[in-house]
């Protein structure tokens, strides 16, 4: 089985990964993708945990290493809302992120693949 956690180097994709990392069954590849050129460094800090799912990171603006072949596609991207932005601005802006992910997952992912989203 494998996993991709989009937005992954985040506050929240962080997290998921790490709780991903305990929980998932032994041997399933865990893949980790973010714009942010830090990401692998994440993965490499979460493979550190010592269970039997392998984990690899992803940078850069082509997430297409990460999603290929994947059943489950968790999507934590997104900004941040900044001061003096409304909720719909924040919206509009997470809006589109998310549907160029979800777009991009869909050519990219097992036919019955489970896609989810986590963005504010």
């Amino acid at each position: 089985m494998k996993v991709a956690v989009l937005g992954a180097a985040g506050g929240i994709g962080q997290a998921l990964a790490l709780l991903l990392k305990l929980q998932l069954p032994a041997g399933t590849d865990l893949s980790l993708y973010d714009i942010a050129p830090v990401t692998p460094g994440v993965a490499v800090d979460v493979s550190h945990i010592p269970t039997a799912v392998n984990v690899k990171g992803f940078s850069g603006e082509d997430p297409t290493p990460a999603l290929e072949g994947a059943d489950v596609v968790l999507i934590s991207a997104g900004v941040a809302r900044k001061p003096g932005m409304d909720r719909s601005d924040l919206f509009n802006i997470n809006a589109g992120i998310v549907r160029g992910l979800i777009e991009k997952s869909r050519l990219l992912v097992r036919k019955h693949a489970l896609v989810s989203s986590l963005t504010q």
